[in-house]
């Protein structure tokens, strides 16, 4: 018991922090993910966005790589 209320504490306020980061200056891209990992240990609904947010966070990388790629060689 006192380890899932630890997990939904700390997890809750670590990924409270990253949506309040989205719309202040922040790294809200960082404290999301960490949040959601940390909540997805006890529970499955966190582990579904994790999920999403990983493959979301992928595809930028790949748009970012591929726009870099595009002005280097221009």
């Amino acid at each position: 018991m006192l380890r899932k209320t630890t997990i939904t504490l700390v997890g809750g306020i670590v990924t409270i922090l990253g949506l309040l980061l989205i719309v202040m200056p922040g790294p809200a891209w960082l404290l999301l993910p960490i949040g959601l990992a940390i909540l997805s240990l006890e529970y499955p609904w966190a582990r579904k966005w994790l999920k999403k947010s990983q493959a979301y966070m992928s595809r930028s990388a790949r748009f970012l790589d591929q726009k870099i790629r595009q002005f280097k060689y221009r």
